[in-house]
């Protein structure tokens, strides 16, 4: 996997949450995460663990055809 800037991980953090049209109350209780983090992590302040970024591919594998785009975007080896 790519090393992914912070201010694109929270991009991928917020475009994935959207995709999947939850919350950030919902979508950290999916990650089991708290609502701070996912908040902290979409204002840039702190960037989620390796864990939470595995948790965050497979939800857009999950996704089939409409999480495509977003893996290619930002798990993509082949960009840099």
């Amino acid at each position: 996997m790519r090393v992914i800037e912070q201010k694109e991980l929270a991009e991928l953090v917020r475009e994935t949450r959207q995709r999947l049209e939850l919350s950030q109350t919902k979508f950290a209780a999916k990650l089991g995460v708290s609502f701070h983090s996912v908040n902290r992590w979409e204002n840039g302040r702190t960037k989620p663990l390796p864990l939470a970024l595995k948790q965050i591919e497979a939800l857009l594998h999950s996704l089939g055809d409409r999480g495509e785009d977003l893996l290619a975007k930002y798990f993509s080896s082949e960009r840099s």
